[in-house]
């Protein structure tokens, strides 16, 4: 079996290897895109923290990792196709990430698997991993335009994007295992993403001041996608996330998106798991974050 590093050519397969396991885990259609990918991994040096496995020229499974920031944490994500468990590839996987946070010498490692994967779990538990959160993915198919939210939203103003950068921080830094980015690295990696479009990113004031913020993005996930909803502390508890999100959701629709999703903590400090149900979101996905201490 052939053993190298992914490049972005590889994306397209990869891809498909997450839609086969998430399916055959779930006996239902996956909504995943390259744009979800992408994202995903726009943090990873491909080169040296990304591995493949192939066999006679097809992906038989995959991993890669990121150091979050301050470097006290290594996040890592392993993939083997269905028809290729049991085989010992995750456990090979789980391996070369470990290794490369024992070369980082970051204390902790996280890994990640979708909440249905009980062998996941038994793996993880069987090399000292411990669960120590999970998240939702939500979803809404909307069958007709949301009604206009009750206060000024307005379309970002590329001048005001570190402003906007600000904004969101401050609002997540009461988020589990937040790791802050400078804006010039944050900036970058979003403006040179393929699917950047600022005219999906959102903002109401208070006061002269922005109080809430969104950015979304289209064609991830099956559809529209919320990926960083926030709102700063003082400005808290005046319904300014429902506003962005209905807003976010006529935005999407009028663009022929009737599908939204996002993601959440399930134990979001804010209560932002309730506030998507009331407005008609459904939990779809669960995943599950693993822990082990390595010194």
């Amino acid at each position: 079996m052939n053993s190298r590093p992914a490049t972005t050519a590889d994306y397209e397969a990869m891809l498909a290897l997450l839609v086969a396991d998430e399916e055959r885990m779930h006996g239902r259609p996956s909504h995943l895109a390259i744009g979800d990918l992408r994202e995903w991994v726009s943090r990873t040096k491909l080169e040296t923290d990304s591995w493949l496995y192939e066999d006679e020229g097809r992906l038989c499974a995959f991993g890669w990792c990121d150091v979050l920031g301050d470097g006290d944490v290594l996040f890592a994500v392993g993939a083997v196709h269905p028809d290729w468990k049991q085989r010992g590839l995750g456990s090979t996987l789980v391996a070369r990430s470990e290794t490369r946070a024992a070369e980082y010498g970051v204390h902790r490692i996280h890994q990640i698997a979708l909440g249905a994967d009980r062998q996941a779990a038994a793996l993880f538990g069987a090399r000292g991993y411990a669960e120590i959160r999970r998240f939702y993915d939500m979803a809404i198919e909307l069958t007709g335009p949301p009604a206009v939210p009750d206060v000024a939203i307005e379309t970002l103003n590329l001048d005001e994007a570190e402003q906007f950068h600000a904004a969101l921080e401050e609002a997540f830094q009461d988020h589990w295992e937040h790791h802050a980015h400078p804006f010039a690295e944050w900036w970058q990696r979003h403006s040179s993403n393929p699917g950047f479009d600022p005219t999906l990113w959102f903002l109401i004031r208070d006061g002269g001041e922005l109080a809430a913020v969104s950015r979304n993005e289209a064609n991830r996930n099956g559809g529209g996608y919320v990926a960083a909803l926030g709102v700063r502390r003082p400005y808290r508890g005046k319904g300014y996330a429902k506003a962005l999100l209905l807003h976010t959701f006529r935005e999407f629709y009028e663009r022929g998106l009737p599908r939204v999703t996002l993601g959440v903590d399930a134990e979001s400090p804010t209560g932002a798991t309730h506030l998507y149900e009331r407005v008609g979101m459904h939990v779809e996905l669960e995943n599950v974050v693993f822990e082990k201490v390595l010194r």
